[in-house]
């Protein structure tokens, strides 16, 4: 295995999740001497785009159609592929797949007609019925290496000793405008909180300042930030949306609280709450007495965070990306 397609997309609607973990699974593949380039359509965001360049990963413009894909497949030389896309017809990985090179995608739930040798469904209680090779569930979660280096040996015990250190944060776009709502609604909490909250542009930065904190609570108000991953491994709550960042949260034993924004991430969010692997809030827009009621009492309450992150932590080892990696070097075969 020498050379690996990622065709995977972000954008400020879509957000960034199917790059994060793809950055993931090519963090490890170039470890093992593999060179990893990336086709995708970036939309402008700046954050995504760092992502690639801070580690050295070519990126080339997202092919229009499967003739351009494989086009570029043959120009770059490529050993395989891996897809991560709600939107990338199957004509595409299919087209690939007959040029004999071997195909990897990741999926979340429904494979949406992808042709694949190996099939990868990082999300909890996953199943998968398709592919020559099906790897589901929390063993195959996909984390970046600055996520995996800051596991702690154990899970945190949570104590008094200091007022709750909270993060909040909604991808690196923020596109349904979540986190004002959720500084209002630890405000709304009545208790104390040293909160840090990740602003992903100037107009949400301007409405976050606005909002009036209570007596013992502050506020920080930063950019998106490389470092979301020390913050987090010091936080002592953290809220956030379901998404591909729980499974983030679950490896460092994060006591997390979660909400739901668009429906596709209900599935993923009524598991792991159902499993106590998180705190839930509900859905963006609609929080009422039972979330207020949920966040004072993870505020006030250490022991009900040191249960969250006991449970979360034991749940994700970080190790997902090896167990895929090594999937693609068996399966892949000579074109």
């Amino acid at each position: 295995m020498t050379s690996i397609g990622i065709r995977c997309d972000a954008g400020v609607r879509t957000g960034v999740g199917h790059l994060v973990r793809c950055v993931a699974l090519a963090e490890e593949l170039t470890a093992r001497g593999a060179g990893v380039h990336f086709l995708s359509d970036l939309g402008g965001v700046a954050w995504a785009q760092a992502q690639l360049e801070q580690r050295g990963l070519p990126w080339h413009p997202a092919p229009y159609d499967e003739v351009g894909l494989v086009a570029a497949v043959e120009r770059l030389g490529l050993d395989a592929l891996v897809v991560d896309s709600y939107t990338l017809p199957p004509s595409h990985s299919k087209a690939v797949r007959a040029t004999g090179r071997t195909v990897l995608a990741i999926v979340d739930g429904d494979p949406r007609g992808q042709d694949a040798d190996i099939y990868v469904d990082q999300n909890l209680d996953a199943t998968l019925d398709a592919g020559d090779v099906r790897l589901a569930g929390l063993d195959y979660a996909l984390l970046r290496s600055s996520v995996r280096r800051l596991r702690p040996l154990a899970a945190p015990v949570h104590s008094n000793a200091r007022t709750p250190k909270v993060v909040a944060f909604f991808g690196g776009t923020d596109a349904y405008r979540a986190a004002p709502r959720v500084a209002r609604l630890l405000i709304d909490a009545a208790a104390p909180f040293d909160a840090t909250v990740v602003a992903a542009d100037a107009s949400l930065r301007a409405e976050l300042l606005a909002v009036p904190a209570g007596e013992g609570q502050r506020f920080e108000i930063i950019d998106p930030t490389d470092r979301l991953p020390e913050l987090l491994a010091d936080a002592d709550l953290v809220v956030s949306a379901s998404g591909t960042s729980t499974w983030e949260l679950l490896c460092l034993g994060r006591a997390a609280a979660l909400v739901w924004v668009v429906d596709n991430q209900i599935r993923g969010y009524e598991r792991t709450v159902a499993r106590g692997y998180a705190a839930g809030l509900g859905r963006l827009g609609e929080f009422g007495d039972d979330a207020v009621t949920t966040v004072r009492r993870l505020l006030l309450h250490p022991a009900e965070r040191t249960g969250l992150a006991v449970r979360g932590w034991a749940a994700v080892d970080g190790r997902g990306v090896e167990r895929v990696a090594d999937a693609l070097v068996r399966v892949r075969s000579p074109r």
